[in-house]
């Protein structure tokens, strides 16, 4: 890459493969071209995977993160890493919901951030993790997440 704000990344444009764990996942970051303007940032991830750390068994959910950033963006390839860093590792549905946010939180310490963890059933239950690091700020249009409750077949 050019001498530029993104010269320190070290995965994008590279040859990156998925990290073990999400303990090892690096999340990168970049300086906001757009600091001091308020915005909202949303990433979708209808086919994030996880596993039961009791079974082993595969669990599905389709993440919405949604972050108003202040000095620093995370760079999305980074990201997608990161959420794919969990297709081996077992946890439950709410730690790994918030585990994710609480790691964008530390990376980059935007005026908000939240998650919602839309998760499929397993054993008959859905179940939907949210989080958020306080209430939405004024000013900046926050649209719903746009995903529907379980409704199963009926």
């Amino acid at each position: 890459m050019t001498d530029s704000i993104y010269s320190g990344l070290t995965q994008l444009g590279q040859n990156a493969g998925l990290p073990d764990s999400p303990e090892k996942a690096v999340l990168e970051t970049v300086p906001n071209p757009q600091a001091g303007v308020r915005y909202m940032v949303r990433f979708a991830a209808p086919e994030f995977t996880s596993l039961c750390p009791l079974t082993g068994q595969p669990d599905f959910a389709h993440l919405v993160i949604d972050y108003v950033p202040k000095d620093r963006l995370v760079e999305s390839k980074s990201l997608k890493l990161f959420l794919g860093s969990f297709r081996n590792h077992g946890a439950f549905h709410e730690d790994c919901t918030v585990s994710i946010a609480r790691r964008l939180v530390d990376a980059m310490q935007p005026e908000w951030l939240r998650i919602g963890g839309y998760w499929y059933p397993r054993g008959g239950i859905p179940i939907d993790v949210f989080y958020q690091t306080g209430p939405a700020p004024d000013g900046v249009w926050i649209p719903d997440q746009g995903v529907p409750s379980y409704r199963g077949r009926g």
